[in-house]
């Protein structure tokens, strides 16, 4: 494990915590397939949310959404199409959200960007 990999997995806690304390329903952590991973898999009432998150810790490499492309939504829409074609999910909205871990100064600060196209 390094430890840019161990502040991925912390932000991800914190993000994940963040959306069941706002309502939304953790259906998947890490989602894999061939083509890549979605961080979080979130249900709100009848919708299915796929989630990228970034964290960073202090802002020297710019703040955690600069780091979301346009070819990363991209990537991020063909991997919600797939996991919803494998778990023959239709039918239902779909969003694609980004969340934003910062830490700094020993504190951390969560940004929800919901319908990131």
């Amino acid at each position: 494990m390094t430890q840019r990999h161990d502040l991925g997995r912390y932000g991800e806690q914190r993000a994940a915590i963040y959306l069941e304390d706002s309502g939304y329903q953790i259906i998947e952590r890490n989602w894999r397939c061939a083509s890549g991973e979605i961080d979080l898999i979130v249900r709100q009432d009848d919708r299915f949310v796929f989630v990228e998150v970034k964290t960073r810790n202090g802002s020297g490499y710019g703040h955690p959404f600069e780091a979301i492309t346009a070819s990363k939504v991209a990537r991020m829409r063909r991997l919600a199409a797939e996991w919803c074609a494998l778990r023959q999910v239709s039918a239902v909205q779909v969003r694609l959200d980004a969340i934003s871990v910062l830490i700094s100064g020993g504190r951390v600060a969560i940004e929800h960007l919901k319908q990131v196209f």
